[in-house]
């Protein structure tokens, strides 16, 4: 589970932002909507967790960079020890102080019953600073801290530490340096950036994974998500055939056609077809192609969420609403608030526009945050707990859109008047 992430430095984002899953004092849904740690003595005084988070802001307030951040720490995390070359880190630029500073990211998570607490500064040249806390009997752990060439290890980090640090590069991470030396007290922490988060930048997912989904066992369980989105499905159907070069667009260059024919002579190629019914009953097979934009994120969409719920991993998407409709976006963000679908302690953490889900009766106040970009160029992240509550029946989206919270583009008069 995700405690919190902060990032520091990084394009929009000059000063720190973080983003924290805690929840806050308030009471409403605290039987459905939190999460409760496994092992709270372990996880030390964090007792509730959120199931959800989602970040509203104008174009260009930074919402993706926030989602990016996390994206480009994970890449360094699991790449770091293998790969040579600059650091993909993007310092804030509007600033001359800042160009040639450090980026610094952290993350707080839990796993496997523990807290742990990573983070690491970095230039696109090296690594500056790098350190992890952990919590394994509810007691703060020092396991190692790195600064300016300066190495300190907790005696309860064991292992060849030495051998370990001898091994890191400057432009190199401790931590992935040491899990690819077979650390197995540090493997944890990797692990939790490899298999429980996922990061979507793009704007869908590979549609193989729900493929594959339906090509092994969770062919059912596909099903049932895309009937409870009510797309009027009632079976789908996967057919293998082989490539064919007549099947080719006809205006495309010989040289080129042959190329491809080569490359792709005796591939399977699947097709996929849905299945909706009249009002008679009668089944009705359509294409793939043939479906909206929204069903065809929607089916994109299946397999990853299923996977997400089923085994209790992090999920962050930028843009969740695209191509879809604000009831499809609803459907998505509720089976992470069902504590019966979400049994594994799921978390999804998005960015929209979508206002029709700035609602009470969808989101904690502490699940808004929103990012708004000052006079200087600089992304400042804040949630809608830091505002004080009016009334119970406050309507969020007329206050946000109202201007209340900020975090709303200015239009220019002249701009708006225009082609009046």
């Amino acid at each position: 589970m995700l405690v919190e992430f902060s990032v520091e430095n990084f394009r929009s984002i000059k000063q720190e932002a973080r983003l924290s899953l805690v929840s806050g004092p308030a009471k409403e849904r605290r039987e459905t909507y939190l999460l409760a740690p496994a092992l709270s003595k372990q996880s030390g005084s964090i007792k509730h967790l959120l199931p959800s988070a989602a970040i509203y802001g104008a174009n260009a307030a930074g919402k993706s960079n926030l989602i990016r951040a996390l994206s480009v720490m994970q890449d360094i995390i699991l790449d770091t020890s293998r790969n040579v070359g600059p650091i993909p880190v993007k310092p804030f630029l509007f600033d001359s102080a800042s160009r040639d500073k450090p980026t610094t990211f952290e993350v707080m998570f839990l796993t496997e019953g523990v807290r742990y607490q990573y983070g690491f500064s970095a230039t696109a040249k090296a690594v500056t600073e790098e350190w992890l806390y952990a919590w394994p009997s509810g007691r703060l752990q020092t396991w190692f801290q790195r600064s300016a060439g300066h190495w300190k290890f907790g005696e309860k980090l064991t292992g060849d530490k030495e051998i370990w640090r001898r091994s890191t590069r400057p432009d190199a991470l401790f931590l992935s340096t040491a899990v690819s030396l077979n650390s197995k007290l540090l493997q944890p922490v990797s692990e939790w950036f490899r298999d429980k988060l996922r990061v979507v930048v793009s704007d869908s997912w590979n549609r193989d994974w729900t493929l594959n989904s339906v090509r092994g066992e969770d062919k059912t369980e596909v099903i049932e998500f895309l009937q409870a989105a009510d797309l009027g499905i009632s079976d789908l159907t996967l057919v293998e055939k082989e490539f064919h070069p007549g099947n080719l667009p006809a205006g495309m260059p010989s040289e080129l056609k042959d190329l491809v024919a080569k490359n792709l002579s005796g591939t399977p190629k699947t097709e996929l077809r849905l299945v909706h019914e009249t009002g008679q009953g009668v089944p009705v097979s359509l294409d793939f192609d043939d479906e909206s934009d929204g069903t065809r994120k929607i089916f994109d969409l299946a397999g990853p969420w299923l996977d997400t719920l089923q085994n209790g991993r992090v999920v962050v998407i930028d843009e969740l609403n695209n191509s879809l409709h604000p009831a499809l976006v609803r459907f998505l963000v509720e089976r992470f608030h069902d504590p019966d679908v979400n049994s594994r302690g799921a978390q999804l953490i998005f960015s929209t526009h979508d206002t029709s889900i700035l609602s009470r009766d969808v989101f904690r106040r502490d699940q808004i945050w929103f990012c708004e970009r000052n006079e200087f160029r600089e992304t400042t992240l804040f949630s809608l707990s830091d505002f004080r509550a009016r009334k119970k029946s406050e309507i969020l989206d007329r206050s946000y859109l109202s201007g209340r919270y900020g975090a709303l583009p200015y239009i220019a008069p002249s701009l708006a008047t225009a082609g009046r």
